[in-house]
């Protein structure tokens, strides 16, 4: 009998796009659905059903919500969830992406409303602990932790805090380096740069503050920034040199990473997050990458400064401006750090490293 496992998403339209395109780098986003349905086993979630959440559903998850923030918990969207609780029940394990669908799986699991194992993945459910305004508020959500088979993470700081945090009687936290597609990220066939800096990014964490105001202090240097909606907004005044995108696919983001001499990932301090996933597909075509040492990267992902990416602290412009000046006008060094970039994503972080892992995590041996 095939393995049944059901995938619970944040709706969103990217990843409803990427659901609909079989063939699409923002695949991706799916958190390795398709290489688990690839290897054989019957895939389901959430967002089968091309509607919104029927009126129920959405009524059922407000008073969830208000329930769950009154007994302490952490809300978040129950309407796409509640409508396939059945077919999520017919699985062998959930797996929840992120915590916004996760939260709610926790509470529902807790109550046993959800029966199947539950594999949780966390991008930042360390900073919503320390959210929480009490100790007895986040005794609530440990307890309903307890009932979770595995926590993910994609930071190994942050599987190290979430072990303090969800405390001995806790699920295990394990880290799973995240990966890229080595194939569909390559280094570019043109290799003549026609930007010299490029910066992508939509998570809130991004600093493109920082960057403009580097690019302000160098009129004669080109930069591209490939941003969110809410991130173009405030950058709205920007110096001349600077060109701001927003709504571009994943394919215009990796023909925007290709014309790069250098990709600059200016990123806020945070528990789980360093610019991960574009920092992989830059360094996988082989581009130097100068990138805010956040925690969330600082460990796990086999990064050294000066061998195959140049670290900055984060939120330090002189530090900043330095290292990327430095980077852009020293060609051979900054080639041969592109170089080594590629073989260690090649080497280590491979998509395929990644959809391994998971499938261990879902399906472990008996």
């Amino acid at each position: 009998m095939a393995k049944t496992v059901f995938f619970a998403f944040r709706d969103a339209p990217d990843r409803r796009r990427a659901l609909e395109a079989p063939e699409s780098l923002d695949r991706y986003r799916l958190f390795g659905l398709d290489a688990i349905a690839h290897r054989g086993a019957h895939v389901r979630h959430n967002l089968e059903n091309d509607r919104p959440p029927p009126a129920w559903a959405r009524a059922a998850g407000s008073v969830a919500n208000v329930l769950a923030n009154a007994t302490g918990g952490l809300g978040g969207d129950f309407a796409t969830l509640l409508p396939s609780l059945c077919t999520a029940n017919e699985a062998e394990v959930v797996f929840a992406t992120v915590d916004t669908v996760g939260i709610p799986l926790v509470l529902l699991k807790a109550a046993r409303v959800v029966r199947p194992p539950l594999v949780y993945a966390s991008i930042g459910l360390s900073e919503r602990l320390d959210r929480l305004g009490s100790e007895r508020t986040r005794g609530v959500l440990r307890r309903a932790f307890e009932s979770v088979r595995t926590v993910v993470t994609y930071s190994m700081h942050e599987a190290d805090v979430l072990r303090e945090r969800l405390g001995s009687d806790g699920p295990p936290v394990v880290f799973v380096p995240f990966g890229v597609d080595i194939e569909r990220f390559r280094p570019p066939a043109d290799p003549r740069p026609t930007t010299d800096v490029v910066s992508v990014g939509a998570d809130p964490r991004r600093d493109f503050e920082l960057l403009a105001a580097v690019a302000a202090r160098h009129p004669t240097v080109t930069f591209n920034v490939v941003a969110g909606a809410d991130h173009a907004r405030s950058l709205a005044a920007v110096p001349a040199n600077v060109e701001v995108e927003t709504n571009v696919s994943l394919e215009m983001v990796r023909d925007r990473l290709g014309t790069a001499r250098v990709v600059a990932l200016p990123v806020r301090d945070n528990a789980y997050s360093g610019a991960t996933t574009v920092l992989l597909q830059a360094m996988a075509m082989a581009k130097p990458v100068v990138v805010s040492r956040t925690e969330g990267i600082a460990r796990g992902y086999g990064l050294e400064d000066g061998v195959n990416c140049r670290f900055v602290p984060p939120g330090d412009v002189e530090a900043f401006e330095l290292t990327l000046i430095e980077t852009l006008t020293g060609a051979d060094a900054a080639m041969d750090l592109g170089i080594r970039a590629r073989e260690t994503v090649e080497r280590s972080f491979s998509w395929e490293r990644y959809t391994d892992a998971l499938w261990d995590l879902l399906f472990p041996a008996t």
